[in-house]
């Protein structure tokens, strides 16, 4: 696996995470009747619906190529649904990847 489809699903994975936090935090806002929440939410709601879709994708990329069984899967792409849940599946999954990808390829003995 590349280290590039790792790097791609962490900006995704930050990104989203920002998205929802704010999204949040609007949604509350707008309970609250603070003037312009409404707007706001509106504007980082479909930001975050459209790349969400491209977290999805990545994540799912990512899942396939680590060779993860369907529960991890599951667990990373609904992490962009649950507010800061992706920074610390997006932490987890970086730290076990990182140490895979570090490790130099086993050598194959000859005989």
């Amino acid at each position: 696996m590349k280290r590039s489809v790792l790097t791609r699903y962490r900006v995704m994975a930050y990104v989203t995470g920002v998205l929802l936090v704010l999204l949040t935090l609007g949604v509350i806002a707008k309970l609250l009747d603070i003037n312009g929440a409404a707007d706001f939410t509106r504007v980082v709601g479909i930001a975050h619906g459209w790349l969400y879709v491209v977290y999805l994708v990545f994540a799912f990329d990512l899942g396939s190529k680590a060779k993860w069984p369907v529960g991890k899967q599951l667990w990373v792409l609904l992490a962009g649904t649950i507010p800061t849940a992706a920074f610390f599946v997006e932490r987890k999954v970086s730290h076990e990847l990182e140490t895979k990808l570090a490790d130099p390829a086993p050598a194959v003995a000859e005989a």
